[in-house]
């Protein structure tokens, strides 16, 4: 059995990644927050904690749970396709009328309610129905298949979690030189813009 707790741990590593690498609300958001150095800590702690909980959710075979409530998902799709919307608008507002003093400060610092980054984090965590059916029910599913070693594999995915929102987070002041520019602010806030409001208007079409 110890021979196979290597594989096993890579093995949830690697399909750990494959859950949350694409392009989305939050890792757009982890983003941001990264460039501004607002918050990171705390987003990035958010994040990898949140996925935990949902991953052992999973492995403790709580997915029959998620499908057996289709209303509370879409409650949950309501609720995060309406956030998303409004917090896409908001970036949109801000690409189309940069506020003065937007880009990073000569120190790296940014202005802003930590709080409200936080929430805003929790509510984009939380409000995302694909998170119950993509983490619970479906890596919660590919673990069974491990048997004994499905924690091991639960393991590796939450590590792979953990390691992209920090690198997410962390490595994003590498671009601090680029977005020193309100222009590229501008860019980046319209890509922002893009992915929340496409991802909401998916969520409320789903839906209905």
């Amino acid at each position: 059995m110890y021979s196979g707790i290597s594989p096993a741990l890579i093995a949830g590593f690697g399909t750990g990644l494959s859950f949350i690498v694409a392009i989305g609300a939050q890792n757009a958001f982890v983003l941001r927050q990264g460039v501004r150095r607002q918050a990171v800590l705390a987003v990035v702690g958010i994040c990898a904690l949140s996925d935990a909980i949902l991953i052992c959710l999973g492995v403790a075979g709580l997915g029959a749970v998620v499908t057996a409530w289709p209303v509370l998902l879409s409650a949950v799709g309501l609720a995060g396709g309406g956030f998303l919307i409004c917090y896409g608008a908001l970036a949109a507002r801000r690409a189309l009328r940069p506020a003065a003093g937007q880009a990073l400060t000569s120190q790296g610092a940014s202005t802003g309610s930590v709080r409200t980054a936080v929430l805003t984090c929790l509510a984009m965590t939380w409000l995302n129905p694909h998170v119950y059916l993509d983490t619970v029910l479906l890596l919660g599913s590919i673990a069974a298949d491990r048997g004994p070693l499905r924690w091991v594999f639960g393991l590796g995915a939450m590590l792979a979690s953990l390691v992209w929102f920090a690198a997410l987070g962390y490595g994003a002041r590498l671009l601090a030189g680029i977005l020193a520019r309100p222009t590229a602010w501008r860019v980046l806030d319209t890509l922002i813009a893009a992915t929340m409001l496409t991802t909401g208007t998916l969520l409320l079409a789903r839906t209905f």
